[in-house]
């Protein structure tokens, strides 16, 4: 499909193919290890450091490209082109759910500390938000952390943490009122692996997104200083809310990175394929079902790079990233069961690329908010 859209400029061009041209060359000829391995090697996200590409919205002072909201979406897109969904998603959290805490609320000494090995790669952050009965629900955070002198100590555990194994440095939500409102009361502090009081409970072994490292984080008389809060005392709720959307428009974005490159090598794989005397491209239901995919992913693109337009100009467009993320989350499942289908028995196979993005893709109606909790944030605003 043409890549032209009235929303790019050239310097949008000129990253689309710089990461373009990464994946093909450092990501798709190894990515099958690291399905293997369960992780993304960290020298893979130097490399992308090296390039500038984990820092395009930071500003410049820290080494980032203080690029917009488009350059994310484009990111996002080209790494789910890669048909690695884990390794996606290991770098956007890294990008645009963790770090953004630090480069939000972090103080210029936190920034200074941080924010320079996070945008080469030396440095691989998480955000610990979830916990086994709270996800999306983040007024029901449990994970306590008591003031004692210049320190809180933090007790509790999260649970589908992604880069949780092997981050060197989280960003963790916790309760540090527990006399108010669930809303309030909560604060985000910065933990660096090897904390004392701090460790990986438990990799976790998931149904797809094999080549991110995801756990369970246990938190026991863990001792942070005073000076590692992020933001406010009791505010963090409202921080957690600020990035949600910026981590469900990539979620968006890769899920039509995935849905577009599953369509194109699809429509390859049944011009070559014969069956009953012909290409399966000859048959008029295949052409009609592809054609009709391709329509629904290019009408979501479009949606995907306005919203993403609207907050490159700080307009508040909470409803149009609900949206986003609901209809993306679905269409890309739906793009993707129709691609196996006319993949037929080979999609099925363990080593095929579709038959892994069909895994990778069912989370994507799930992680950042579920479908339904997309769909009462749209509809409370009408």
């Amino acid at each position: 499909m043409i890549e032209k859209n009235i929303y790019l400029d050239e310097t949008h061009d000129m990253l689309r193919d710089q990461i373009r041209r990464f994946v093909d060359t450092e990501v798709r000829p190894y990515g099958d290890q690291w399905e293997e391995d369960g992780m993304t090697p960290r020298s893979v996200l130097k490399k992308m450091g090296e390039l500038g590409l984990l820092g395009i919205r930071y500003p410049e002072k820290y080494g980032g490209s203080e690029l917009d909201t488009l350059a994310t979406v484009l990111l996002a897109e080209e790494l789910g082109r890669s048909t690695y969904g884990g390794f996606a998603i290991t770098v956007l959290v890294h990008t645009d759910m963790a770090s953004p805490h630090l480069s939000n609320a972090g103080t210029e000494a936190q920034k200074q500390k941080y924010m320079p090995k996070i945008i080469t790669g030396e440095l691989i952050t998480a955000v610990a938000v979830t916990e086994a009965d709270a996800g999306s629900d983040v007024a029901g955070l449990k994970t306590r952390a008591v003031k004692d002198g210049d320190h809180w100590i933090i007790n509790g555990t999260k649970m589908f943490i992604t880069n949780g194994v092997h981050a060197d440095v989280y960003f963790v939500a916790v309760r540090t009122d527990p006399s108010v409102k669930g809303s309030r009361g909560i604060t985000i502090f910065i933990v660096e692996a090897g904390t004392e009081g701090f460790s990986v409970g438990r990799a976790l072994n998931k149904m797809g997104w094999l080549s991110s490292d995801t756990a369970e984080l246990i938190f026991d008389d863990c001792r942070v200083p005073e000076e590692n809060i992020l933001g406010e005392v009791n505010k963090g709720f409202y921080a957690i809310m600020q990035n949600f959307q910026n981590e469900r428009l990539v979620v968006g974005a890769q899920a039509m990175g995935e849905a577009q490159y599953a369509i194109d090598f699809t429509i390859d794989y049944v011009k070559d394929r014969k069956a009953f005397g012909g290409a399966l491209w000859d048959k008029q239901v295949i052409r009609q079902r592809l054609s009709m995919r391709q329509a629904e992913v290019l009408a979501a693109r479009q949606m995907l790079y306005h919203t993403a337009w609207l907050d490159a100009q700080g307009c508040d467009c909470v409803q149009e990233v609900s949206m986003v993320k609901a209809l993306c989350g679905e269409l890309v499942n739906a793009v993707l069961y129709d691609c196996q289908q006319f993949h037929g028995g080979a999609g099925y196979l363990r080593d095929s690329a579709i038959e892994r993005m069909v895994r990778d893709a069912r989370v994507e109606s799930i992680g950042g908010g579920a479908t339904e909790v997309m769909l009462e944030e749209v509809a409370k605003r009408f």
